[in-house]
């Protein structure tokens, strides 16, 4: 065999080696696509975006800043909060935050920087979520496009907000549960 037919052999071996290598690659799953689709499939049948994307409460969301946080307010005995910006922008969102911080946000309320989520933030109901899908949602997050976008800080308690609210107040101490309809 001439020395020009063993390189095209060899050429022709390496194309084939390659392309399958390509071929497997395209056609196989990463432990990693399987908890970011997992995460997208939580973050949309919890309804983050209904809260976290603004326009959402006056029927219009805005999808070119999905999940980039609300200028609505929510009023209670807290104070007046705004759904966070959930993209990984570094200076609006969740950019510096890791994997592990979101998660343990999302399930304790707990940010880094030591604030608590206020409790219009369900996090007490994600407390029971598992680990696989705290951080397959906090994976996720962190593969969305980051939108800089900053949300209003929050505002204390009898203080008053700039912008819209929803009010939250809380049940009055004297009210008596009402009978459903028919008295059952």
């Amino acid at each position: 065999m001439s020395r020009s037919m063993r390189l095209t052999a060899a050429a022709l071996s390496v194309a084939t080696l390659v392309g399958a290598a390509v071929a497997f690659a395209a056609t196989t799953k990463t432990p990693s696509a399987d908890k970011v689709a997992r995460g997208k499939y939580l973050v949309t049948v919890m309804g983050c975006n209904d809260c976290h994307t603004p326009g959402t409460f006056y029927g219009a969301p805005d999808m070119k800043r999905f999940l980039s946080g609300s200028e609505m307010g929510w009023a209670g005995p807290w104070g007046t909060v705004y759904a966070a910006n959930l993209t990984p922008d570094a200076e609006t969102g969740l950019g510096k935050w890791t994997e592990a911080e979101i998660a343990k946000a999302i399930r304790t309320g707990n940010r880094p920087d030591g604030r608590q989520l206020a409790p219009i933030m369900p996090w007490m109901n994600f407390a029971n979520l598992t680990d696989a899908d705290a951080n397959g949602i906090a994976a996720y997050l962190k593969t969305l496009p980051p939108v800089k976008h900053a949300v209003p800080a929050p505002v204390a308690p009898g203080e008053t907000p700039k912008g819209p609210v929803l009010v939250m107040p809380p049940p009055s101490a004297w009210d008596a549960p009402v009978a459903p309809p028919g008295g059952h």
